[in-house]
């Protein structure tokens, strides 16, 4: 399960990257190398990991993070090694009717099968640029398009949530305007038919509305720990 936070400011701070001795960094590069060969779709691009959560004051979350690589990740594979957990960002995007969008990830992803919002890891600023809510919006509307059609301006998105998962992730949860159910399977059908043109695979293969947690046990496959809880969250708000 993962603990649902809110508050009415986030601040994040960058603090110094992970340490990794000698001995997990040769397990870790092993560990990559077969990650990469048994999906070549894999790359080690930039990511920002979680270095702590805290609540700065009564109504602010402070999240500490740090800069990595994806290849970072394949740590979580090293029996023994110390490893920061991802920070990510997802959208709830609802329907007219208080039904709410989650997608299942496909193969040519780190977890196929599973179900989750749409989102992904953050990735760090490049040159200057801080790592802030306004970076953490625009991502969010990026995953929003790349994974289901949907393109909306950064700004129409509201930081509803934050969770801190049972394994150390956290996610910052950001709520769409309700949109009708039709609009939804449109773009992501033409999303799918776009990629598969330029012989790629889509990063959801399948997308469902749920109004509930009742209605979770009927996605057949894995859920991401933070599905029932947030959707048992919006439940309540969005739906009422």
């Amino acid at each position: 399960m993962a603990e649902l936070l809110e508050a009415g400011a986030l601040r994040l701070v960058e603090v110094a990257p992970p340490v990794v001795p000698a001995w997990a960094r040769t397990a870790m590069d092993r560990e990559w190398d077969t990650v990469v060969l048994a999906n070549p779709a894999f790359f080690d691009g930039p990511v920002a990991v979680c270095a702590g959560l805290s609540r700065e004051t009564p109504d602010t979350l402070l999240v500490s993070w740090s800069r990595a690589t994806y290849r970072y990740f394949a740590l979580r594979r090293v029996p023994g090694a110390t490893v920061r957990r991802s920070l990510f960002v997802s959208v709830v995007q609802p329907t007219e009717d208080g039904r709410v969008l989650v997608g299942r990830m496909s193969s040519a992803t780190a977890a196929p099968g599973c179900w989750q919002f749409p989102g992904g890891s953050v990735e760090p600023p490049t040159g200057d640029e801080p790592l802030d809510e306004h970076a953490l919006r625009r991502h969010a509307a990026v995953e929003l398009a790349e994974e289901t059609g949907v393109d909306l301006p950064a700004a129409d998105l509201t930081r509803c949530l934050v969770t801190h998962g049972e394994d150390g992730q956290v996610g910052v949860h950001y709520l769409a305007p309700p949109v009708p159910a039709s609009l939804l399977h449109d773009r992501f059908e033409a999303l799918v038919a776009a990629e598969t043109a330029r012989g790629r695979a889509p990063e959801f293969d399948r997308i469902a509305l749920v109004g509930s947690p009742a209605e979770l046990p009927d996605l057949a496959g894995p859920h991401v720990t933070h599905l029932e809880p947030v959707v048992r969250w919006t439940s309540r708000r969005v739906g009422s």
